[in-house]
């Protein structure tokens, strides 16, 4: 089978597409042909060497994809030849508390474990989850680390309820799932980018209202504005940059979902606020088998579909990293098998 890998040094300039032997299930585990495949801005960082010290070639990378299940390992009860899953991000989380011995991230799928961007793969039938038949297989492609972080940022700990204000930061793939996912939920919803072609994009997908951070600094008062009080839970994905601008504009009692540091790492923030408004400020790195299942039940029901902004051949692979990276694609960019 053929397979896009980084096999001795990090680097986009490096991925190589390769011959590699054809995986056999062992007990418990099934053989997915792989039909598509989608990337996270997670991906480039992986690919680029930057995901920390205990990541060494070679690497698959890519842990968003879906596949065919086409061989079953001795033991296999959960699923059936026919079958169309995607994989979990983390393998080892089934459910449950977040736990050291279960998301550590080197172990995540894409990084030290083989990820989606391949024609084969062999996964344990606990770490996949069935799709649901309406969604293409682009479609399906996009959920297990995109969808499923979305789905955390607004759900974990206090959910989200029909009524409550959702800031969302900006117009990626993981903002783009947040903003369907909350107005399914009945709330209303913020957004801010630095494009006004993708503001309207996002008001089509139900933005109430939405802000142009380009031309609007200190956007966070323009939210006041909306709502003086301040919005209930904030979709934070800048990082550095935002962060004490969120601080900010949620209300006393809110939540910061924070699931990206896209404009850095480190920040200098207000403490006080924090503490004498009672925020919450909580990290979300994606989610379990449990999680993800709970994503695929509410679309469902609701017939919700993906955004997909790009759709690039196998042999292309290497052009979806080169678009993350340059930024600008309204939806998830993928690649089909």
């Amino acid at each position: 089978m053929k397979v896009w890998e980084i096999a001795e040094r990090f680097g986009l300039e490096n991925m190589r597409l390769t011959e590699a032997p054809e995986p056999v299930p062992g007990h418990g585990q099934v053989k997915l042909r792989m039909l598509a495949a989608s990337i996270n801005y997670r991906d480039l960082v992986v690919v680029q060497g930057n995901y920390g010290k205990a990541i060494r070639p070679p690497v698959v990378p890519m842990s968003d994809g879906v596949g065919e299940v086409v061989a079953l390992g001795p033991g296999v009860s959960r699923l059936k030849v026919g079958d169309r899953v995607c994989p979990t991000f983390f393998p080892d989380w089934a459910c449950g508390r977040p736990r050291d011995a279960v998301m550590q991230m080197d172990r995540a799928r894409g990084a030290s474990r083989n990820g989606t961007l391949c024609q084969a793969l062999v996964v344990d039938e606990r770490a996949a989850v069935k799709v649901p038949d309406y969604l293409s297989n682009e479609e399906a492609a996009t959920l297990p680390c995109a969808g499923v972080t979305a789905w955390n940022a607004l759900t974990y700990g206090t959910p989200t309820l029909p009524g409550d204000t959702v800031l969302i930061q900006g117009t990626g793939g993981v903002s783009v799932f947040a903003l369907q996912f909350a107005t399914m939920m009945g709330a209303r919803t913020i957004v801010t980018s630095s494009s006004d072609d993708k503001l309207e994009r996002a008001r089509a997908l139900g933005a109430g209202d939405v802000v142009n951070y380009r031309t609007t600094p200190e956007w966070h008062q323009e939210v006041r504005r909306f709502l003086p009080e301040g919005v209930d839970r904030i979709v934070e994905v800048g990082g550095a940059d935002t962060v004490s601008r969120s601080i900010k504009c949620v209300r006393m009692g809110g939540v910061i979902a924070m699931i990206g540091v896209l404009s850095g790492a480190r920040s200098a923030i207000e403490l006080p606020l924090v503490v004498m408004r009672f925020i919450r400020l909580e990290g979300i790195t994606v989610g379990s088998t449990e999680h993800f299942e709970a994503v695929v039940k509410a679309m469902a029901h609701a017939r919700l579909r993906p955004q997909i902004g790009a759709v690039l051949p196998f042999d292309q692979a290497p052009v979806a990293f080169e678009k993350i990276k340059a930024g600008g694609t309204f939806g998830k960019i993928c690649v089909t098998m």
